[in-house]
């Protein structure tokens, strides 16, 4: 069964939900490799997505959480993940979206994030989460998965790359001028990715009751 822009709405709201709720970890993260302010910049900028989404499209709801992501979230997050948006919401199909689609809404997403921050799988950043996640979301639209099996799968291997960020030495990014002392944190901006990934789980279970 395709999806519509109530579900894309949906799935806002939980990943907002999930950085409330999780805004404390992030900048415990972000203040041992960053500048500590990832969870409140990421709250900003999702409370102002929230207040944006109303009654568009999937591209135009994707549009306008873009544009508030990027003028009201600070630092390196508010361009990439309004990129991430802006971009994904250029490849909606329609008003309803089948997997396929939004395996390559993500995709698109993740290739706007790639260009504009400059970063490979492996630099302790976001993609590190990103590229699993969507590579999982891929090979479910392949073989013919469900919506839950695929966003669930999704947000699995988006754990497993935010996890594998720890040992990592970060070569981009703010945690990059730590060099070695970068290893044995867990990437915050791979953390907030996974809960994006996360969130389409639970967007997906309200869209359904």
């Amino acid at each position: 069964m395709s999806r519509d822009a109530e579900f894309v709405r949906q799935w806002i709201h939980a990943f907002a939900d999930r950085i409330e709720e999780n805004k404390a970890l992030l900048t415990r993260l972000d203040s041992a490799i960053g500048d500590g302010d990832h969870g409140q910049n990421m709250v900003r900028g999702l409370r102002a997505a929230r207040q944006s989404i109303e009654d568009d499209d999937i591209a135009g709801t994707l549009r306008k959480v873009a544009m508030s992501v990027i003028s009201k979230t600070g630092g390196a997050s508010g361009p990439l993940y309004g990129t991430f948006f802006l971009d994904a919401g250029r490849n909606a199909a329609g008003e309803t979206i089948e997997l396929s689609d939004w395996a390559s809404m993500m995709r698109a997403g993740l290739d706007g994030v790639q260009r504009r921050g400059k970063a490979d799988a492996g630099e302790k950043t976001m993609v590190d989460a990103l590229v699993p996640a969507i590579e999982a979301l891929e090979d479910a639209a392949s073989s013919d998965s469900t919506w839950p099996e695929a966003l669930q799968n999704a947000a699995s291997a988006a754990q497993e790359g935010m996890e594998a960020t720890t040992p990592m030495v970060a070569t981009k990014g703010r945690a990059s001028y730590l060099g070695e002392r970068s290893a044995g944190h867990q990437d915050p901006g791979a953390t907030s990715t996974y809960h994006l990934f996360a969130a389409a789980v639970d967007a997906n279970k309200t869209w359904q009751s």
